[in-house]
Order: C-alpha cells, then sequence, then structure tokens
C-alpha cells in the first residue's frame, strides 16, 4: 500500500465539489478560523488537514455541534497532540448535546400531545357545527 501524500492539496472548488458545499461556505469556516490555506496570490491552496478539518467541521455541524465547540476542539487538538484533553472536551460537549437533545425531544413530545388535544377539539367542534347545522336545516 502506498503512502498517503501529506503534501497533497486542493483547490477550493475541489473541496466545495468533494464535500457538497459553497464556495462561501469554505470561505467563511476560513474566517471562522477553522480553515487555514495557504495562498498563491489570490489563489487560496488547502492541504490535507484542511480538507480533515473541513469534514470535521461538516461532520459536527450535523451533530448539533455550533462552530465555536467545534474550532474549541481544533484549538485544543493542536495545543495537545496525544488527544488525551481532547478527547475529554468532546466526551463533555457530546454529554451536553445529549441533554439539550433529550429536552428538545420532551418539549416535542409536550408539543404533539398539545397539538393532538387541539386537534380533538377542532374535530368536536367541527361534528358540533354539522350537527347543528343538519338540526337547523330540518326545522
Amino acid at each position: 500500500m502506498p503512502p498517503k501524500d501529506e503534501a497533497r492539496s486542493y483547490s477550493i472548488s475541489e473541496l466545495a465539489k468533494e464535500f457538497d458545499v459553497t464556495t462561501r461556505s469554505i470561505r467563511f469556516y476560513e474566517d471562522q478560523g477553522l480553515l487555514t490555506p495557504t495562498r498563491q496570490g489570490q489563489t487560496r491552496i488547502y492541504s490535507r488537514q484542511d480538507k480533515v478539518r473541513l469534514k470535521l467541521t461538516l461532520r459536527g455541524k450535523r451533530l448539533g455541534f455550533s462552530l465555536a465547540d467545534i474550532r474549541e476542539l481544533f484549538d485544543l487538538y493542536d495545543a495537545d497532540k496525544s488527544s488525551r484533553t481532547q478527547l475529554r472536551s468532546m466526551l463533555s460537549l457530546i454529554e451536553e448535546k445529549r441533554q439539550t437533545l433529550g429536552q428538545q425531544l420532551e418539549d416535542i413530545k409536550m408539543v404533539l400531545l398539545e397539538l393532538d388535544a387541539a386537534k380533538q377539539r377542532c374535530q368536536h367542534a367541527l361534528q358540533q357545527l354539522g350537527c347543528e347545522e343538519r338540526e337547523g336545516a330540518n326545522g
């Protein structure tokens, strides 16, 4: 198996196409400090690390992490290559996210119950109106 080419670089359009995001999104992630491309004139040159970070950023967003959370994890990793601190922080963030999602799930269940009750009241009111309309027509 040949070694991976660590020196491989990517253009913004290559990354946008590969990850199905806009170049504007990639530039935004750069502005947020998540990606650090080099430049050749006006052209951004993204490294393999930038590509991995973009992948992790998109995955983190899908899991509900904020860009600030993702940036914090990257900063921790950069400061502690052993990843011990990063892993502990990740566990903490995961637990916070689980608690938030659990609360949101409970909130959604309550709203669904309230909507079901409102639906039943509306259906009952329509049935009552239907009976009254028939009685009025027969009278």
